[in-house]
This record gives C-alpha cells, structure tokens and sequence, in this order.
C-alpha cells in the first residue's frame, strides 16, 4: 500500500552558507536510506530556515518481502549413513526450521545444504524513527553545536519533529524531541504551534501562516521583485547567484526592497562599497548606466503592511559600515603606498616575511622579463626601458596595500586597493593595472591577466609559492591543498595559453631554484603535470601521449593534445588505431636511440618498397599544423596493413630483419615527436 509522508524537521535559523553547500548532497543521502531500506521512491525535498521537509506523494506503507538464500555444510558431512549429523541439525536451526525441510544445492562443485528463508518486510511506521535520525547525521553543515543538557550535536538545535504517514503521526523522537502532528508559521503570522491533520493541511497552514516553503518560489518571487525594482527606478540590480542563494536559504517570504546611502560614499571605490553591502549586510548593489549608484536592494523576511520602517532600518545599519570604509580609504590615501612593516609579517615559517616573497617575486619578475621583454613591446606596446621600470615597480609594490587599513578590514580586496592607491598617488597605469591583476585568475570563471608585463608579476606570484612551498616541503596530499597550489598551476596554463608565452614549467624552475632551499624539483615537475590531467576535459591517455613525446613547451602540448584527441575522437579511430599499436608492438626490441638506418636494396617484396615510399613522402612534407601531420602519418594505415600482410619482418636474415623494424621504427619515432602512440587507449 502507498500514502502519502510528510516529514519535516524544525530548527532554529540554519546559517546560510552551509546549508546552501550542502544543498547538492542532501537528495542523494536521503535516496541512500530509502534504498538500504528497501523504500526506494520518489521525493522532493524542501527547505526554508526554520525546516527541513521530505515530501513523499506516494510512500511504501511497508517494506516489501524478500528472500535469503542460506547455505550449509556439504551433503556428505551434513550426513553419515542416510541420517543426518551435527552439522545438519546446526544449520536447521539456524535457519529457523526443522530437519525435513531443509534441501540441498549446489554450490561451486558441491552437493550443499540449502534453505530459502523469506523475510517479511518490516511495517514503513517501525522504521521511520531510525531513518530520520540516520539522515540528519549525515549531514555535513561543518561545524555543529550541544544545547541543554544534551551531548549529540547538530548545526542548530532542533525545535519540533512532524512524521506524518498518511494521516498517521508516526512515534518518533530526534535529539530529545517527540514527534508531533503540529508546525510553526512565519514568526510575524503566530508563535503558537499549529495543529496539522493531514498533508493537505500542512501545505495550506504554511502558505496562510505566511512561509513560502518552496525554495524555487523564493527565488522566482525575489526575480519578479528584482525586475519590479528595475522598471520602477530605471536601475539595474546586480543578480549575484552566489549572494541570491544565501538568501533564498535565509527568507521565508522574501520581499525586495529599495534602500538608500549618503552620495558622499560614492567616492569610495565601487568594489569597497559593494563588498560592504554583499559579505555585511547581503545586499544587492544597484546600477544606473553601468555605474554604481547609492542605492541598494535589501531582501526582508518580513511581513508588515508598512516596509519604510524596515528600509529604514538597513539604511542606518549600513551607513555606519560605509563611514568606516570611506575614514580607512581617506587615511590609507595619506599614507601612500609603502611596503614599511612588511618584514615584520610572516609569509609562512620557513619562508621569511612579506618582505622576503616581494624580494623573490621581483626577481623571478626580472628572469621573466628576459624571456617575454619582446612580446612586451609588441603586444603591451611599451619600450624595454620603460617597461622593465614599471616591472619593478609593480613588482616592489605589489604587497603593499596589505598595510592599508582597507585591506585589514576587507581582506578580499588586497591587490584592488593597490590599483586604486597606485592611480590615485600618480603611478602609471601600467604599474596600477599589474596591482590589480597579480592574483589573477583566482576562480575557474576568472579574468586572466590583461597584458604581457601583469602576467609577468601574477606568473611570478604563482612560482614563488609553488617553489617556495615545495622547498620547505608544504605539498598537497590527497585533497588537502591549503595553500592553494593546484590552483596555482592552472592560472599559470591558463595565463601562459592566453598570452602565447613560450613556458617549459621545467627550465624556468631550474633557473629558479637557487631563490629557494634546496629540494627535489622533481616532485614539483610531476606536481605540475598530474595538473595538466585535469585541466584537460580529454582521454587521459591523449595527455600521456603527449607528455612522452618529450615536449617541455606548454604551447606546444596544448596543440598536440588538440590535434591528438581530434584525432581519438573520430568515428573510425578503432579500427585505424588497431594498425598502429601493431606498429608500437613490433619495435620493443629496437633500441630507439642509436640511428636507424634503413637499405632500399634489402627490401624484397613490394609492400615494404610501397611503404617505405610512401613514409618519406610523409617525411619530406612540411606541415602548418599537428593536425596535418598526424592526419598525413594515419594515412600510412594500408601500407601499413599490406606490409603485415605480406611482408614476414621476422625474417631469418638479420640483416633484412633489422631493416624491415628500422622502417617501421622509424615511423613509431616520427609519431612518438607528437605523440608515443603506445601510450593511446581507446
């Protein structure tokens, strides 16, 4: 039988952000339970921050019968003579029966005692206490709280507990509290439970007691709000997802308000006073013609006939957060830009201060600048003279603002504030620009940095922190990546690709290891391939192909991984590829590094003389892309099949022998400078 279950658990406000993390998990744990207990069934899941509720339309009343198969000892130890031993009477009873209904089976080679045991399933009202309290600890909210005199801890303490089957409460208890046909609405609606006699009866007691359960309708009524805003003030509000699911997770019947701020903290930069708002107060920052306006959008969870006291009331929280924002970017503009007092804050134990990363920056700025001064001038449009001035420049200040009371108060801002102090003290745009860009990209949707020369001093951020961390032996395990390094290694693939830089990740460590304590690079150099695995959404094996080709440019990889998987992935590449993994199989005894040379006059039979041909052809050409050559290389495939077919490389004559694998060695080798084909699976 089918009915409907309801089940909702009360809390106390849940903390946004890590409910909304855990959102993605909490379906497929709840499916987890139903399915270990034989309940599987579809549900919905529904959140607002008093509750959490699993609605079930159509739930098993109970679990469905099932069967065990039981077996035993061997026929022949289970009975001597016709009458049955110890060993028969032990399993009878452990399988509940008596001796005369146990059967026999077989098992492996073996003649077995054997009995089917059916297990009735367990009534769904029985179970239902056990899988709440199983689901709720195993949720991961991250940190958890006791309350009264309890020593079972959950995120925030649990108020009421409704289990309804049916029409049925269920008995049922979660930490300490019983469960009961009964809610709560919306504070501003009533602070007295209410009685819930069925399902029906629920949904209709949260909707007029003001809780719009369904986090898609918050959303959805948050957006027609957001564009009644819009229409009526001619603005346009920023729709941060991130910030828009903290407070759909934080509201239970959000309505979106318009505030306003004093004109005099538009002098502020635009990203200091929308940081205030959002990580403060999590509110929406409005625009009018692309520019920040002194406006806001707040979302309230109140319920009132009259708004203006509750827009009254954000307006005052936030004037105070602005005034000191606006009092900490005045003083910071008195003080300049310096790097006074840096050595004296610790970067990490084991490698000096501040101070000392800006020292090594610099001259890892300055190795850079050697290898990329021609692409400067050519593509940031500077002369060397100034643009090595501005290299150092921005490489001196690039910590600086971290001395500024701004960046103290709002972290998040480190690097912004230099841009803004460096424009605002008269330094170059250049300088200003690579201030602002160093940490790029800091997230997988992140800008890279817009020229040649910030590219520089953001590559050489990332280096001093890989070499630097690796040398005092601060590498990543398993999951654990505090520092950030794995990240690291792909804002330096994405910053390198993006502006075409010759970078083999290997010789520029070697250049820059006498910065550091000695240690073993090579570690860091398997570090910074295992990378390239997940920076590229292809066959694994296409980048281990790649890899044992040799290639150190990173350019030069990123082209045959492309022209390499291009390749795998077409339609016929199976049956293509089957020819040359023959030709990878054939030439293990050849030692590929001495010369291979091959004798037109060994040749005998007309296969070899085809192929051979039709290999130098291939040979003498000249190719615009990789994609070319290994289109031209697969095309050897029915020379290739001919020669097998016909030609017996393991001739008895050593001579003609070594000259057939030299050939086809040859074209392993020619494959091998893109890609070794050996190391292709499909």
């Amino acid at each position: 039988m089918l009915k409907s279950l309801l089940i909702e658990i009360g809390v106390e406000e849940l903390p946004a952000m890590p409910l909304v993390k855990e959102l993605s998990s909490i379906n497929s744990k709840w499916a987890k339970i139903l399915e270990d207990m034989n309940l599987m069934c579809k549900f919905e899941f529904y959140y607002t921050p008093r509750r959490l509720v699993l609605w079930h339309r159509e739930f098993p009343t109970s679990q469905n019968d099932s069967f065990e198969d039981l077996y035993g000892a061997p026929t022949d130890v289970a009975y001597k003579d016709g009458e049955p031993t110890k060993a028969a009477y032990g399993f009878a009873r452990k399988c509940g029966v008596t001796i005369n209904e146990i059967g026999k089976a077989i098992k492996g080679a073996k003649e077995v005692l054997y009995f089917r045991k059916e297990i009735k399933g367990r009534s769904s009202n029985t179970l239902l206490n056990e899988m709440v309290n199983n689901f709720l600890q195993s949720l991961n909210f991250g940190k958890s709280m006791r309350w009264g005199n309890r020593n079972d801890s959950f995120i925030r303490p649990v108020r009421w507990l409704n289990i309804t089957l049916g029409q049925d409460g269920i008995e049922a208890e979660l930490f300490g509290v019983s469960c009961q046909k009964m809610t709560y609405v919306h504070r501003s609606s009533s602070f007295e439970p209410q009685f819930v006699e069925t399902s029906n009866d629920y949904f209709n007691i949260l909707k007029n007691g003001g809780v719009v359960l369904f986090q898609e309708e918050r959303r959805q009524i948050i957006q027609d709000g957001f564009k009644r805003l819009e229409s009526a003030y001619g603005i346009k509000i920023e729709e941060d997802e991130d910030l828009l699911d903290e407070v759909v997770a934080i509201t239970e019947n959000p309505t979106a308000l318009m505030g306003t701020f004093d004109n005099k903290f538009l002098r502020l930069p635009p990203e200091v006073i929308i940081t205030s708002m959002k990580e403060h107060q999590r509110y929406f920052p409005v625009f009018k013609n692309n520019k920040l306006t002194n406006q806001f959008v707040v979302v309230t969870n109140a319920l009132t006939d009259n708004y203006s006291k509750v827009i009254e009331g954000n307006e005052r929280v936030l004037k105070p957060r602005l005034s000191d924002a606006l009092f900490f970017y005045e003083n910071d503009l008195k003080a300049g830009l310096s790097t006074k007092g840096l050595n004296k804050v610790i970067f990490i134990n084991g490698l000096g201060s501040m101070a000392d990363k800006i020292e090594r920056e610099k001259n890892i700025a300055l190795a850079l600048f050697d290898m990329y001064k021609e692409q400067i001038v050519t593509n940031d449009g500077l002369s060397q003279e100034s643009a090595k001035a501005d290299l150092i420049k921005s490489a001196e200040l690039s910590k600086a603002d971290l001395m500024s009371e701004m960046v103290y108060e709002f972290t998040e801002l480190q690097g912004l504030m230099g841009y803004y102090y460096a424009k605002a003290l008269g330094e170059s745009d250049v300088v200003a620009n690579a201030l602002k860009e160093q940490y790029l990209p800091d997230g997988e949707q992140s800008e890279l940095p817009s020229t040649v020369l910030s590219s520089i001093i953001a590559l050489s951020y990332k280096l001093d922190s890989l070499l630097g961390l690796f040398s005092i032996d601060k590498i990543p395990t398993g999951s654990r990546d505090p520092f950030a390094l794995r990240r690291a290694v792909i804002g330096i693939l994405k910053i390198v690709l993006e502006h075409k830089l010759v970078f083999s990740f290997e010789e520029v460590v070697k250049k820059l290891t006498p910065l550091y304590t000695s240690f073993d690079t090579e570690k860091l150099n398997e570090f910074f391939k295992e990378r390239l695995y997940q920076f590229y959404a292809v066959n694994h094996s296409v980048i281990s192909s790649v890899l044992e080709s040799g290639e150190q440019n990173i350019l030069e990889i990123d082209k045959k991984i492309s022209a390499v998987n291009s390749i795998v992935q077409g339609s016929d590449f199976k049956e293509v590829f089957s020819t040359f993994k023959r030709v990878a199989n054939i030439i293990k005894d050849v030692n590929l590094e001495e010369t291979l040379s091959i004798d037109n006059k060994l040749f005998e039979e007309d296969a070899e003389i085809e192929l051979h041909k039709a290999y130098e052809d291939v040979s003498n050409k000249s190719y615009i892309t990789y994609d070319e050559e290994l289109e031209a290389l697969f095309g050897l495939k029915n020379n290739l099949d001919a020669f097998f077919d016909n030609v017996m490389v393991n001739s008895e004559d050593e001579a003609i022998r070594t000259n057939r694998k030299n050939l086809i060695a040859g074209i392993y080798l020619r494959f091998k400078s893109i890609a070794d084909i050996k190391e292709i699976s499909v």
